[in-house]
C-alpha cells in the first residue's frame, strides 16, 4: 500500500523533463483552483489513461532533444492524446519535444537566451495569439533559459509570438490545441505568466476550478475513513507544526480516537510549546495525544556533542526508540501516519528525482521494520498553503495554521557547539522575544521563518558599571514561497532596534545581537 489517498477528479499532468521550475509549474495551476499532478517525463500512457487527465503541460528541462540521450515523451502517451483529443502545452524544452516530435528542426541559436526578454504577438497571427495571451499587452515580459531554440515550424503549427533572438518564442496547432512556449510563464519575472497559464488550463482545457481546500476537505475525511476502515487504528507523530497538526485534525475527524497521536518532548522545544500544543489539539480539538516527557533522556545524549551532523543523528534515533517505546505502549495499530507534503512526492518523482529519496519519503526516517505498519499519508496531495487552506476548513486556529516552520532536532541545531540546558534555556527567552515582537508589529505573517541562534561566540559588553562576558545571539529572519530558496527579510530597523534591546536587558547571557543577511543559496536558512 503506498500510503496516498488517491484523489480521483479532473486533472492536467505535467510531464517533468527534470527543470528546476517543473514544481512551479505545478504550483501556479493549484493557484487556479484546478488540480494537477507531476509525473516523470518517461510516464507510460497506461500510467495516464488511469486518470481523468485533461490536459497535458510538458515542462523545460537542462537536455537537447537531438541529443543521443534525451528524453522523450512516450508514443503511447502521443497515441492517448491524438485518441482523446487532450490539449498538450509545451514550455521551453517542452516546446522543443513537441517541435521535435512533429519533425521540426531544434538546433543550437545563435546565442544562449537567458534572462529577461520582451514577447510580442506574432505579426499575421494577432487575434489567433490571443487564445493563449488574452488580457496581456502588446508585448510582454517573459523569463528566457535556453541555449537550442526552434529554427523551423512542425507542420501544421503557427506562429503566435516572437522575440529579438527567437522567431519561434510560441507557437502553436490550432486544431489538435498544442502549444508550445520558449520562455518559463511559471516564473514570477514572467509578467502575465499566470493569465497564460490560465487561458491554457481554463480556458483551453476546460479543467473545472474546483480546487478548493474548504469545499473538499469532507473528501479528504472520507478517503480516510474509506482507507483505514471501520475499526482500524491509526499511530502518528505530532510535533506542533502545521503539517502534522492538520494530518493529526483530520485522522480525529476521520476516526476518532482511533488515531493515536504521540508527541514527544525532547527538552529542545521552544517555551511552554509541548503544553501548548496539548491545550490546542488535545483540550481544545478532542485529539487522542499524549506528551511523552523524556527531555533527560535526550538531553543525557547530547551532552558535550557539537557536531550538527551528530546532533541530528542523536534526536533521531533518541526519536525512533521513544515513539517505539510509545507503540507498544498504545497497542497493535494498523497505520502510520507521516505528514508527506507534495512538494517531498515530487523530489522523489522528477525525472532528475534519484531513487534513494523516494525510499526516504516512505519510512519515517528509518522506524524499525518490526512495526510493519501501512503508511497513510493525507496531506500527501498538498502543497503547504493548502495545508494551511485545509487546516482552516477543518477548524484549526489560526496561531496554528501559521506557524512558522520548526526543524525536527529543534533549539539543538540552533545552538551552535555542545547543547546545555542553561543554552537551552537562554535560547528559549531570546526566541519569546523575538517572536513577541514580530506578533506586536504585524509583521510574522510576512516573514517565512523567523528564529534566534545562539552562537558559540562570546564578547565583551558593558551594563552598568560592570563587565560583561556573554553569548552573541544571532537573528534570522527570511522570506521564501517554497524554502527551497530564500531571501534575508528587510525588516524595518526600529523594530530590529527593539527587538535586540529586549533580548541584551531581559535575556541573561546575551550581550550583543547580529542580524543574519544572507540569502539561500549560498547559505541555508538553519545554521546547522
Amino acid at each position: 500500500m503506498d500510503g496516498q489517498l488517491h484523489v480521483d477528479r479532473p486533472q492536467i499532468a505535467i510531464l517533468d523533463f527534470g527543470s528546476q521550475y517543473s514544481h512551479l509549474i505545478a504550483r501556479r495551476v493549484r493557484e487556479l483552483h484546478v488540480f494537477c499532478e507531476l509525473y516523470s517525463c518517461l510516464v507510460k500512457g497506461e500510467v495516464l489513461r488511469k486518470n481523468q487527465v485533461v490536459g497535458i503541460i510538458l515542462s523545460g528541462g537542462p537536455n537537447s532533444v537531438y541529443a543521443k540521450d534525451s528524453p522523450h515523451v512516450d508514443k503511447d502517451v502521443w497515441q492517448y492524446v491524438a485518441e482523446k483529443q487532450i490539449p498538450v502545452m509545451g514550455i521551453c524544452y517542452g516546446l522543443q519535444e513537441m517541435s521535435h516530435t512533429f519533425g521540426a528542426n531544434v538546433a543550437p541559436g545563435d546565442k544562449r537566451e537567458f534572462g529577461k526578454a520582451m514577447v510580442r504577438r506574432a505579426p499575421g497571427h494577432e487575434e489567433d495569439a490571443d487564445i493563449l495571451f488574452k488580457g496581456l499587452p502588446a508585448e510582454f515580459q517573459v523569463w528566457m533559459s535556453h541555449g537550442d531554440k526552434l529554427h523551423t515550424l512542425p507542420e501544421g503549427f503557427i506562429n503566435i509570438g516572437v522575440s529579438p533572438n527567437s522567431e519561434h518564442a510560441a507557437i502553436a496547432h490550432l486544431e489538435k490545441k498544442m502549444f508550445g512556449l520558449q520562455f518559463h510563464p511559471e516564473v514570477t519575472h514572467s509578467v502575465g505568466g499566470l493569465t497564460i497559464l490560465r487561458n491554457f488550463v481554463v480556458g483551453v482545457v476546460g479543467a473545472p476550478t474546483d480546487w478548493d481546500m474548504a469545499d473538499i476537505a469532507q473528501e479528504f475525511i472520507e478517503a480516510v475513513r474509506e482507507k483505514v476502515g471501520p475499526t482500524g487504528k491509526v499511530v502518528g507523530a505530532v510535533s506542533g507544526g502545521v503539517d502534522s497538526s492538520v494530518a493529526a485534525v483530520l485522522l480525529n475527524k476521520a476516526i476518532g480516537s482511533r488515531f493515536h497521536a504521540v508527541m514527544v518532548d525532547s527538552g529542545c522545544l521552544r517555551q511552554d510549546e509541548g503544553a501548548q500544543c496539548v491545550e490546542r489539539l488535545k483540550n481544545r480539538l478532542g485529539i487522542n495525544l499524549h506528551l511523552v516527557q523524556a527531555q533527560d533522556r535526550f538531553l543525557d545524549k547530547l551532552a558535550g556533542v557539537s557536531d550538527p551532523e551528530a546532533k541530528r543523528k542523536i534526536i533521531g534515533n533518541t526519536f525512533i526508540e521513544v515513539f517505539d517505546e510509545e507503540s507498544h505502549r498504545i497497542g497493535e495499530c494498523d497505520f502510520l501516519l507521516q505528514g508527506t507534503l507534495y512538494p517531498d512526492v515530487i523530489e522523489s518523482i522528477s525525472y532528475k528525482g534519484p531513487s534513494a529519496t523516494i525510499k526516504s519519503h516512505h519510512n519515517v526516517g528509518g522506524l524499525p521494520e518490526r512495526m510493519k505498519l501501512q503508511l497513510i499519508e493525507p496531506l500527501r496531495e498538498l502543497f503547504k498553503d493548502e495545508v494551511r487552506a485545509l487546516g482552516m476548513a477543518l477548524g484549526l486556529d489560526e496561531e496554528s495554521v501559521w506557524r512558522h516552520p520548526f526543524p525536527g532536532p529543534g533549539l539543538a541545531i540552533r545552538i551552535i557547539g555542545d547543547v546545555t540546558r542553561e543554552k537551552l534555556d537562554i535560547l528559549r527567552q531570546a526566541d519569546v522575544i523575538l517572536l513577541d515582537e514580530l506578533h506586536k508589529h504585524g509583521i510574522y505573517r510576512e516573514i517565512a521563518q523567523a528564529f534566534c541562534v545562539l552562537t558559540n561566540c562570546k564578547s565583551v559588553g558593558v551594563m552598568g558599571d560592570g563587565r560583561t562576558y556573554e553569548f552573541l545571539c544571532g537573528i534570522r529572519l527570511v522570506s521564501s514561497t517554497d524554502y527551497m530558496t530564500a531571501d534575508w527579510y528587510r525588516i524595518d530597523w526600529e523594530i530590529l532596534a527593539r527587538i535586540s534591546t529586549r533580548i541584551i536587558n531581559e535575556v541573561q547571557g546575551i550581550n550583543r545581537c547580529a542580524y543574519d543577511c544572507s540569502s539561500k543559496p549560498p547559505a541555508t536558512i538553519e545554521w546547522e
